[in-house]
């Protein structure tokens, strides 16, 4: 099972005596569309209990693309082009996108070359990523 994921906490729960092995999630966004229609595969609601917030991304470069992605009671919702207000937004060249989330490139480095841009806490980055356990 995925490491941090909320089947490995149910298993060490319910099945103590059970050894686990981890795995990583099988999915690998190859695109910025990609990434999209992911989120719902991999989203974990164990760990969204407490955040409630809305993310734009607008990606740039070969793939042009809007979205917005809302986490709200433990639930996900992705939906194209920008709705609502949003609490964070990324801004984002879709190839060093791909490359981030293949672990290809590093986000820091990426921030300060201007291909990722945020405007909102990048707390709530952090938050985002811990729902979408690798």
């Amino acid at each position: 099972m995925v490491a941090t994921s909320d089947a490995e906490a149910y298993v060490a729960r319910r099945f103590p005596h059970k050894n686990t092995k981890q795995v990583g999630n099988g999915l690998r966004a190859g695109s910025a569309p990609g990434f999209l229609r992911g989120l719902p595969l991999v989203f974990q609601r164990g760990r969204a209990k407490g955040l409630s917030a809305t993310y734009h991304f607008t990606f740039t470069g070969e793939e042009k693309l809007r979205g917005t992605v809302v986490i709200r009671d433990q639930q996900l919702r992705v939906a194209d082009g920008h709705t609502g207000r949003c609490d964070l937004h990324i801004i984002v060249d879709s190839r060093t996108w791909v490359r981030f989330l293949a672990k290809e490139a590093n986000l820091l480095w990426a921030v300060l070359r201007g291909k990722i841009r945020v405007k909102g806490s990048a707390r709530l980055m952090l938050t985002f990523q811990k729902c979408f356990p690798a």
